[in-house]
């Protein structure tokens, strides 16, 4: 055919695509049409598997978008088989090339090259943590979820400096998540990411992990269901999540194998007398209720520290919760954001601001804050106050509430 008539065959559309799409195309054609000034062309090249790599490192600087997610998809398909000495030099070339694309301007390109790679064992380290780290959920999410080649250190990194809100959550879905990594979900303030790793029957929670969110879980009933179907509880476990969960999950606490018979015995018995009554093990207050009549207690003067300790004695969390508000003159939501935040220096604030003494916030320390003994911010050497008043109105200005 003279060069000529090729020419003339070129200026037909049809004829352009075909010859883009057919792997037996020579590569010097390939690569003109690459250039191509029809988008359709140029995406038939992007498609063709026996494209050469300037084609590619073309087509991965295309001006249309969907040019380069063909080509992503193309590239990223073909990687698990690239794995033999032979195509050493290819697999090369695609990766060098997907470096490119996981860095592209365009979500959907990164987040299609992520749902593809995402379980891949032998990927390149910095592919892996660029879409590990991408602040786009459709891009990070399956890579943090599926991801083999991400480290202990790499998870607590990513939790460290989560690239957006739902990094934990993904992280908390892993397969055989290691402990140190459960431990530092567990100790967040994520109520969806702690929910997801108590459902997460592979990951690794210590004892002495699920003891503090069993401890956390009073007012958090959407962690009761994942805590009762925890692949192991120790006694200790089972007895305390008996105290807390409706009767449809006590019953399937009092059906598991791996609880000595005693303690069986004492939750059927809590599940007897629950059923004869009629009603669930929690009547819950709505919050609402609880706040109005804590007001209704501070203007008739009966709002006392007594009043709140014995809350605290009973365990009753929100009406302690909202007692305190009251008598700090805060919102019920700031004292949420100290408990989550489980800080000593602020909840000793808030106890402060009530006017009440060190010893009540030792008690609101524990039962809200959920606080070990060696977390405690115990009365300074003079029976006072740990903190300045200065330091105890920066931790209320934190906390978004007036000293006053």
């Amino acid at each position: 055919m003279s060069t000529d008539t090729v020419a003339r065959a070129l200026l037909d559309l049809d004829v352009r695509v075909k010859l883009a799409a057919n792997p037996a195309t020579p590569s010097d054609i390939l690569t003109f049409l690459a250039r191509d000034t029809a988008v359709t062309v140029r995406a038939a090249v992007a498609l063709n598997p026996s494209v050469t790599a300037a084609a590619d490192r073309r087509l991965a600087g295309d001006g249309d978008e969907r040019v380069r997610m063909l080509l992503a998809r193309k590239l990223a398909k073909a990687l698990p088989g690239l794995s033999g000495p032979t195509e050493r030099e290819m697999r090369e070339r695609t990766l060098g090339i997907l470096s490119t694309l996981v860095r592209d301007e365009a979500v959907r390109i990164r987040a299609a090259i992520a749902v593809i790679v995402a379980a891949m064992p032998d990927l390149p380290r910095d592919i892996v943590l660029a879409l590990a780290n991408d602040a786009a959920v459709s891009v990070s999410e399956p890579v943090l979820r599926l991801s083999p080649l991400l480290s202990t250190d790499d998870l607590l990194a990513l939790l460290h400096t989560p690239p957006h809100d739902a990094t934990a959550t993904a992280i908390a879905c892993r397969s055989n998540l290691p402990p140190e990594v459960a431990d530092a979900i567990a100790a967040s303030a994520d109520s969806a990411a702690i929910q997801a790793l108590l459902a997460n029957k592979s990951a690794a929670i210590m004892e002495s992990t699920l003891d503090v969110l069993i401890a956390r879980a009073e007012n958090e009933p959407e962690w009761h269901e994942p805590l009762v179907q925890r692949p192991w509880l120790s006694d200790n476990a089972a007895r305390a999540l008996s105290g807390i969960v409706a009767d449809h999950l006590l019953k399937i606490l009092a059906e598991r194998s791996d609880i000595t018979p005693s303690v069986v015995a004492e939750i059927q018995q809590r599940l007897a007398k629950q059923l004869a009554k009629g009603v669930a093990p929690i009547t819950r207050v709505s919050d609402e209720a609880l706040m109005e009549e804590a007001r209704y207690l501070d203007t008739m003067g009966e709002l006392t520290e007594d009043m709140l300790l014995a809350a605290l004695r009973a365990g009753d969390v929100r009406r302690a919760s909202t007692l305190l508000a009251v008598a700090a003159s805060v919102t019920l939501s700031v004292m949420d954001r100290a408990a989550s935040l489980r800080s000593a220096k602020a909840l000793v604030s808030l106890v402060w601001k009530a006017g009440f003494s060190i010893r009540a916030a030792g008690s609101v320390q524990a039962v809200i804050g959920q606080l070990g003994p060696d977390e405690v911010m115990a009365a300074s050497a003079s029976g006072g106050y740990p903190l300045t008043p200065e330091e105890l109105g920066w931790q209320l200005d934190f906390l978004g509430c007036r000293r006053s």
